[in-house]
């Protein structure tokens, strides 16, 4: 069932792409930032990588159309994370019960403000989200979500990305379960420098092999 996919939330359905190769071991949610989505080439190549490690990967846009063009002018619903995480969840929720990918554990993967909503979906569904990585994430903004996350959870940095660098010791320090802080050299805030990308899919897909 590889492919566009329609994922049903609610009174609205999410467009994605969803591939699953053959014998996974795993399928992995991808939670995208602000103003990013399924196509987003970082993402892409990240789940790119991922599928050659035997995971599945779906990349839903969290937004419809119609709030895509809303926030391309007021920038408000990408840092609206209780949305983006029910989202989220909703995709989970879509895995869980799909045949093809229902006996399979589920990992997700989140960036910028989608990286809250990865991790407020992972305290939400406990039971069903196995592993959590988080590149170039706001892990800050899932506040009171993060004591209560169960998900081994990996935290990657760029070495140029102060401000974010510090937003992610702090929830770090909040975080309850086995965790662990990663900080690429050199890399800047969306992982643009050569070599920078290729290190964060390594990273990830070492993380979701040793937890899914």
């Amino acid at each position: 069932m590889d492919g566009d996919v329609v994922i049903p939330v609610g009174d609205v359905t999410l467009q994605a792409t969803f591939t699953l190769p053959g014998g996974a071991r795993g399928v992995v949610t991808f939670a995208h930032g602000s103003g990013s989505g399924r196509h987003s080439p970082r993402n892409r190549y990240v789940a790119g990588v991922l599928n050659d490690g035997s995971f599945g990967t779906v990349l839903a846009d969290l937004l419809t159309e119609e709030e895509e063009r809303i926030d391309m002018h007021t920038g408000e619903l990408r840092f609206d994370i209780d949305l983006l995480a029910r989202r989220v969840t909703a995709v989970v929720d879509w895995l869980a019960t799909t045949p093809e990918t229902t006996a399979l554990p589920i990992g997700l993967f989140g960036a910028s403000t989608g990286a809250a909503a990865a991790l407020v979906a992972a305290a939400e569904r406990p039971e069903e989200v196995k592993a959590v990585v988080s590149r170039g994430g706001r892990p800050d903004l899932a506040r009171d979500a993060l004591p209560r996350v169960k998900a081994p959870t990996l935290l990657i940095v760029g070495g140029r990305d102060d401000v974010v660098i510090e937003l992610n010791r702090q929830a770090h320090d909040q975080l309850q379960t086995e965790k662990r802080l990663e900080v690429v050299p050199g890399a800047t805030h969306l992982f643009e420098e050569p070599g920078t990308l290729e290190q964060v899919a390594k990273l990830a897909t070492e993380w979701f092999s040793s937890h899914l």
